[in-house]
């Protein structure tokens, strides 16, 4: 969406100048513009742009769908059952990140404070609106052939969106962020497949999903709210942190005073995070959004970045990353057809003799599994091949076309 409240698939216009260095404006480029026209003005704003922060937003995304795809085979992948920090649970604070990364630089050319109040209620009543279709209950893809939720038990919270007397706990049947989303939500308001059925305490096959042990607690299948009322208050400390580092992108004109704030930033939050882990003080949880989990997660973000904008912003190896670049710019897009799996789901409603003989059961079983004689690698690939470098090469010829999906 750009300032004027205009959305929706759109030929690129401002939001390349929403996402420029503001240390490579004017000057010589601009006299090359002048010069050459309008074609030499779009090559020098599109030069302008910070190429890291979508190239970072790309890795965001392809990871979400690694670990949605492969998650179930990889336990290292997907998430960690209750403490502990695993791929997947990078995502959630990685994306946050980045979010508040591009605030600042949104902003900057919005003098009007109302104005920037409105585009910014604007696009969080969109992500609110996608995150309840796709992940409160609507959308049953791709597994499924069906939509439609009943209201009494649709999720209120997603990514976009048991009784204790006790206090002061950090258990999974007894603790304050649970205690809320069950008052405040209602139970059936919740996510209903939370991770902690991995748990050691509730499966013989932890970290693995499997049956629950014949005297597994009852919390085991009881449904639990990862992005729920609390643990959201804490996850938008991730998004502020994000806004710091654009703040110094936005302020800071040298490369390396940049690096040198972000890099000290990051490896404080790293190691903060980890002694208070460590020390037994504050566990990391995700399920929990916990200051040492914010820690951690927030540092390596911040690390990350920092690494992308070095390689690509400093000593021009854009082309390496060339794929996530494309995903970055297209984010929305390839979150809803390859994450979200709507594009898989639309493709499994054509079968053959039966719902399970479709075109993706087909191809994941013949040409990865079958190939590699085992279903975890045949998984992996499919995921890597068929989704995140598929839906690569289809945001890079909607790049080279000028078309993106905007909020």
């Amino acid at each position: 969406m750009d300032g004027d409240g205009q959305g929706g698939v759109a030929k690129r216009r401002g939001a390349a100048a929403d996402e420029e260095d503001p240390d490579r404006r004017p000057g010589a480029e601009a006299a090359a513009a002048d010069k050459d026209g309008d074609d030499d003005e779009k090559a020098a704003r599109r030069s302008r742009r910070v190429a890291s922060l979508d190239v970072f937003r790309g890795l965001t995304v392809a990871l979400m769908i690694l670990v949605d795809g492969a998650g179930g085979e990889w336990p290292v992948i997907g998430h960690a059952p209750w403490d502990g920090c695993n791929l997947a649970d990078f995502v959630m604070p990685f994306f946050l990140f980045i979010v508040g990364m591009a605030i600042p630089l949104s902003l900057k050319r919005i003098p009007d404070r109302g104005r920037a109040v409105r585009r910014v209620v604007i696009r969080t009543l969109k992500l609110l609106f996608w995150g309840i279709l796709l992940q409160g209950g609507y959308s049953h893809a791709p597994d499924e052939l069906a939509y439609g939720v009943d209201m009494k038990h649709i999720r209120w919270c997603g990514i976009l969106q048991v009784t204790c007397g006790t206090r002061g706990k950090l258990s999974p049947p007894c603790n304050a962020v649970g205690y809320i989303d069950r008052k405040v939500l209602g139970i059936n308001h919740l996510y209903q497949k939370p991770a902690w059925r991995r748990h050691r305490a509730c499966t013989d096959d932890s970290p693995h999903e499997g049956p629950f042990k014949s005297d597994a607690p009852a919390w085991c299948a009881s449904p639990f709210e990862p992005e729920g009322l609390l643990s959201s208050f804490s996850a938008v400390l991730s998004t502020i942190i994000g806004v710091h580092y654009g703040h110094v992108l936005v302020h800071m004109k040298s490369h390396m005073d940049r690096l040198k704030q972000w890099v000290t930033m990051g490896i404080a939050l790293l190691l903060l995070g980890i002694i208070l882990h460590f020390s037994h003080a504050i566990p990391l949880n995700k399920q929990l959004y916990t200051f040492s989990y914010i820690c951690v997660t927030a540092g390596a973000a911040g690390i990350v970045f920092s690494m992308l904008y070095f390689l690509v912003d400093m000593v021009s190896l854009g082309y390496v990353f060339a794929p996530l670049r494309w995903i970055g710019m297209n984010a929305m897009l390839v979150y809803i057809m390859a994450a979200a799996g709507v594009f898989e789901g639309f493709l499994n409603g054509w079968y053959y003799d039966g719902t399970n003989n479709t075109l993706v059961y087909w191809v994941r079983k013949h040409v990865f599994v079958r190939v590699w004689h085992s279903a975890r690698v045949g998984i992996l690939l499919y995921v890597l091949v068929a989704q995140i470098l598929l839906w690569a090469l289809v945001a890079g010829i909607l790049h080279r076309a000028g078309v993106y999906w905007k909020l």
